[in-house]
This record gives structure tokens, sequence and C-alpha cells, in this order.
């Protein structure tokens, strides 16, 4: 069974409210789709997220790798040799994680459907529903006072606070949060590398002498300092997570070998797919750590390999960050994983089980030679 074809499209979904961090303000879903079609008429799907500010990754440059280098090093390959599709995707091109997590999205997609199974039982898991966070964006204390309550109202039991205009007013945010939620709401401090490890330790050290241990911090310090994010870890009660520091399983092998974090934040747009994501998991298995699986800002087709993913997985991936489709005002996907509010309800059709996805752009191509 042979691939037939693979083309891209632009999707673009408007967020209800915009996500704001320490490195970027977002007002949509701007994603490239990756539709990946088989002889037999199996369509699988894939998407990849541009973050400029942390993968490097742009629309453009993803579509040029996607039709210039993988296209026509996949097309006419037999879906069958799927390890070794695996290898030529991930090894042909130094860089490039996310247009190949989107091309190794589609793989795996139509591959559990070859088998007719869900994608978390192709991996080993069952289906099943998984529970997320939802982020509240970095605003005003007040803003963010309110976004926490009608998260909580609206049944979410954690919240992942937007951190790192100034650690002060960080401070003031989560314990204003705190005193408006109700005790057993679970706090995640995702600071996006925005403080240095002394403003980390001290920041972190005012929180939790205020009766207040947060679930965890993520990415306190800039990814290159391990060193300061193995001293943020050995100084403070609160544990530490690893984001941008942890990008690929080589940069685990280096975590985990100085115990620079307590717990590792794998995400399928910084692991150029499932494949390294299963790498990853291998590692902070026999190392013991926790990870929780994250999504960059993505509609409901990547997250949702996200998701099948941690249903496979449920004994090291303890904690999920997969709140991008809940912030979009639509699902542009029919079929498929269910988003609605904490609960992702996994499909029990085949694959990723998506039928259609509306709204979808069809780039044209300029004349761009291939790549070798």
């Amino acid at each position: 069974m042979r691939i037939l074809n693979i083309d891209t499209f632009l999707l673009e979904v408007p967020l209800k409210t915009p996500f704001v961090t320490a490195l970027r303000r977002v007002d949509s879903v701007q994603d490239l789709v990756v539709r990946l079609e088989l002889e037999n008429g199996i369509c699988g799907y894939g998407e990849a997220a541009p973050t400029l500010v942390i993968s490097g990754d742009s629309l453009q440059s993803m579509q040029a790798v996607i039709h210039t280098v993988f296209k026509p090093m996949l097309v006419g390959q037999s879906i069958f040799n799927f390890q070794s599709l695996l290898h030529q995707l991930q090894r042909r091109v130094v860089g490039n994680s996310s247009a190949k997590a989107a091309v190794e999205i589609a793989l795996y997609d139509v591959r559990a459907q070859l088998f007719g199974v869900p994608l978390c039982q192709l991996l080993g898991g069952a289906v099943t529903s998984v529970t997320t966070d939802v982020t509240i964006s970095m605003n005003p204390v007040e803003a963010m006072v309110l976004d926490a309550r009608n998260a909580v109202a609206a049944g979410y039991q954690q919240l992942k606070i937007k951190l790192g205009s100034e650690p002060e007013l960080d401070v003031e945010r989560v314990l204003a949060i705190h005193r408006a939620v109700p005790g057993h709401i679970k706090l995640r401090l995702d600071v996006n590398q925005a403080w240095t490890a002394k403003q980390s330790i001290r920041a972190l050290r005012q929180i939790e002498a205020a009766g207040i241990v947060p679930e965890l911090v993520e990415q306190p310090v800039p990814a290159a300092d391990l060193a300061g994010l193995k001293a943020v870890k050995d100084a403070v009660l609160t544990p530490v997570m690893a984001d941008e520091s942890a990008y690929s399983p080589a940069d685990v092998v280096t975590l985990l070998a100085q115990d620079c974090c307590d717990i590792i934040n794998i995400k399928l747009m910084k692991t150029g797919g499932i494949s390294g994501a299963l790498q990853i998991l291998a590692l902070a298995d026999v190392a013991g750590k926790p990870c929780m699986l994250g999504s960059m800002l993505e509609s409901s087709i990547s997250v949702a390999a996200a998701a099948h993913l941690a249903a496979a997985y449920p004994q090291t991936i303890r904690y999920l960050d997969l709140d991008g489709p809940t912030l979009s005002s639509f699902d542009p996907v029919s079929g498929g994983t269910r988003f609605e509010g904490p609960t992702i309800s996994l499909n029990s059709s085949a694959g990723l089980g998506i039928q259609a996805v509306k709204g979808l752009t069809h780039w044209p191509l300029a004349a761009l030679p291939t790549q070798h």
C-alpha cells in the first residue's frame, strides 16, 4: 500500500480571547494542515503550528520543506515500511520539528486506519477520556482572577497561569488567583523563560511562604540555562518542569544526567512528532520522571493525536495541557476526538477519526525545486 499524495492547507480559527504569554500575543490559531492519501483512498491528517519564538518554524518554511523534501521522499513508498519512513523523515532535514510532526501525525493516522483501530490502541492504550488544564493568559490581576473564576465554573480543576512580565507582579497574580478559587484547584505556573534563577527562587519562596505550593512551575529560566534550572529545582518546594529546555530526546538525556528538573513537558511540535515523544517517554520512565503532554496553539487535529498518546501512556504522562481546541472559537473538525471543557473524549473510530476539516485554504505553491 503506497503513499499517493501529500498536500498542505492553511487553517485559521479565531480564539475566544487573545492568548498572552511572556513571549507573544496570539489572536487566532493559524496552522498548516497536512493531508496524506494512500492509493486505496485512505486519508490521514496532521497539523503543524508555526511558533517563531520557540521552534523557529513559520507557515512558509513548513510548507516549503514538506513540498520540496518530505513529499518527494515519501510519495510512492509503501506505508508498511513504517519505521523506515519515520527514520527518513527525521534524518533528511535538521530542525523543522513542527513540519516533521505534521507529516508524522498523518502517517500514524493512516497506519491506525489500516489496522482499523483508534490511534491510542495502535500505540498500546485503550479508548477513553482524558482531562486537561486550561490556560489563564497573562493580563492585569483583576482580569486573570475573573478568567480563573470562569474556568473553575466551567469545570476545570487545574489552572495554568501565564507569568513573566515582572516577578513581583507575578507573585501578586498568583496570590490573588489562589484567594479567588476553591482550595482544591491546582495551580500550574508557566513563566516561559522570563525569570532569572535568582528571581525564580525569590518569587517561588514568596508564594510558598503564603502557604501555596503550586502543582508545578514550568520553565522559569531561559532554555539554555540548565544550571539555573537546577538551582531553582534544588531551592524550592514547587516541582520544576522543563519545557523549552526539553526539546528533543537528546535534550532530555542532558536534563536527566544533570538532574535539572522534576517533570518534563513533551510537545509533538518540539519532538518532531510521535516517534520522538515515545523516545522521551522511555527515557523519563527509566529515570522515574513524570511528564506533561502539552501543545502549542493547535486545533483538534494535532491535539487529538497528543490526547491519544496520553491515553496510551497514563503511567508516565500524568499532566495534560491540551486546551488549544477549547480556547478556539469553533472546532473545524467533523468526527474524531471531542473537546468539551476539561474533558477530552477520544474517538472509537479508526485512526484520528477525522471525517472532514472545515475552513481549509489551499495555498498556491511557487515553483520550488526539490531539495536534497
